[in-house]
């Protein structure tokens, strides 16, 4: 005799994954490819400290791009301690060279002011003293470079760190045509940057001296990195008249 099919039960639909909160949700910026997550991601600071800091994901083939497309362009590093001096010199280059002046905390204070979510995360590392995102550096900085018609830049304070460098030269596939490094003491900068009044968050004496402890683990290693290269040359700053 025949026997009788086994009747199964159906099979209930696959459950969605749960969405615990809209933050979670990642929003696009279809400008960038750079996709921003609300939640909060382990990141090492620049003092080798673990900070809590919005999430920064970025698209393989997208973020990692050189926007400069054809653009040829001839780029110097400009390298020094917090009140070394760099901006003030800079001028001097851009006069007398023909030179084009970025500087990357310029850029960055101005995304801050544009009260973007991407500001808000600078503003805070700025305030800690930390390092900021590669990613978000480097992508203003190309921006200006295309903005701007001239084919020479000075980029004041940035590469600040060894991630940075190399993120930097794999985005842009730039190697700068030398680094300046304005080499001051200490004591002479603090007096500068206390000294200055220009109501800038980051220029009070706890943050002053975590910068200058930022400068000597992250940013010496890459003037040596430089150096062993032979393409930097060093500029002995001594006093305010310098």
């Amino acid at each position: 005799t025949d026997r009788p099919t086994p009747q199964h039960a159906p099979r209930a639909p696959p459950t969605p994954p749960c969405d615990p909160s809209p933050w979670s949700r990642r929003r696009a910026d279809p400008s960038t490819g750079i996709r921003f997550g609300a939640q909060l991601v382990r990141r090492r600071g620049a003092m080798g400290t673990v900070v809590d800091a919005p999430a920064v994901v970025t698209e393989k083939e997208v973020v990692a791009e050189n926007m400069l497309g054809d653009k040829k362009v001839t780029v110097v590093f400009v390298l020094g301690g917090p009140g070394s001096g760099k901006g003030t010199q800079c001028s001097n280059i851009v006069e007398h060279f023909g030179f084009t002046h970025l500087s990357a905390g310029d850029l960055l204070r101005a995304e801050i002011k544009s009260g973007s979510e991407n500001g808000t995360m600078i503003e805070n590392m700025i305030k800690e003293g930390k390092i900021v995102p590669s990613e978000v550096t480097i992508k203003l900085l190309q921006q200006a470079m295309i903005k701007n018609e001239n084919d020479k830049f000075l980029i004041d304070g940035f590469p600040r760190n060894e991630e940075n460098r190399a993120a930097f030269e794999n985005v842009t596939k730039i190697s700068p045509a030398f680094v300046l490094f304005f080499n001051c003491s200490e004591e002479e900068m603090e007096r500068r940057l206390l000294g200055r009044n220009e109501g800038r968050v980051d220029d009070n004496i706890e943050t002053i001296r975590k910068r200058f402890k930022v400068f000597v683990e992250s940013s010496l290693p890459v003037i040596e990195y430089y150096d062993a290269k032979d393409k930097v040359k060093k500029v002995l700053l001594h006093s305010h008249n310098d």
